[in-house]
């Protein structure tokens, strides 16, 4: 597979907000008969979301999960590991949260955390962080080989584009929490991480598990497009429709509602 070049996606797409509206809507109902499907059938995704600081992971997954059953879609914001995470090998942590049957884990930041800030920060030792694009295929390979549907996002924003919500966050009240000091430390290591996505990209986009880069300086074309991605990965060879009602069911409800159903 061809490597992304994030100077590709460096692209001001600009979706009226009717058209957003509306492609919204209908991914979003996509998006739950997808998870209909899912629990019917005992399968279980993961979408897992990397990008720059202030590119929207927090929006699309706002959207993502709006309209689906909490109780078959868990989101696991991945920060720092806590001591007792730290302790143990780094993908442990991972596989604590790993979704069972019926059900769609949402990662904001992920196991490429070991490739990218603990490599571009000096966290880990330079053989142990590049040991880990094998181990990370590897692991991937085994979710895969479970069954597990995974779809990996990158959100890409232009330096000037971060910058803008990065100043937004500190001058709108209810957005302050949202950022901080490490926000501005990672904007001054751009190059540093450029470096590094352009590795994790390509050694880490094998066919059965490629990074998907979306042009993200509009938030709107970023929702959309990812959402697009989900579904189709999500729903590539899923049996979509619509199963019979049980019979047993029909006779009781019939009975009860005093009714013809179906």
């Amino acid at each position: 597979m061809t490597p992304h070049n994030l100077a590709d996606f460096e692209v001001d797409h600009d979706l009226c907000r009717r058209a957003y509206g509306v492609e919204l809507e209908a991914l979003q109902h996509r998006l739950e008969l997808i998870q209909a499907a899912y629990i019917g059938q005992g399968l279980k995704a993961i979408v897992a979301l990397e990008g720059w600081d202030a590119a929207g992971k927090g929006g699309l997954i706002k959207r993502m999960t709006a309209t689906l059953d909490p109780r078959y879609c868990k989101v696991w914001p991945i920060s720092a590991p806590s001591r007792e995470e730290a302790a143990r090998h780094y993908l442990w942590r991972f596989w604590q949260r790993l979704p069972g049957n019926r059900e769609i884990a949402v990662f904001d930041r992920t196991w490429y955390g070991r490739v990218l800030v603990e490599r571009v920060d000096g966290f880990t030792p330079e053989p142990r962080w590049r040991a880990a694009y094998d181990e990370i295929n590897a692991f991937e390979a085994q979710l895969i080989a479970d069954g597990t549907r995974l779809v990996k996002i990158f959100l890409h924003t232009t330096q000037d584009e971060q910058d803008k919500r990065l100043a937004e966050r500190i001058v709108t009240p209810w957005k302050r929490w949202k950022t901080g000091k490490d926000d501005y430390h990672n904007r001054s290591q751009r190059d540093a991480y450029l470096e590094a996505y352009a590795d994790m990209f390509r050694l880490c986009s094998p066919p059965m598990a490629p990074w998907h880069v979306v042009a993200a300086n509009d938030k709107k074309h970023a929702r959309v497009r990812s959402l697009e991605l989900i579904c189709d990965v999500l729903s590539e060879g899923v049996d979509l429709t619509w199963p019979e009602p049980d019979a047993e069911l029909v006779t009781i409800a019939e009975a009860a509602l005093g009714k013809t159903l179906v």
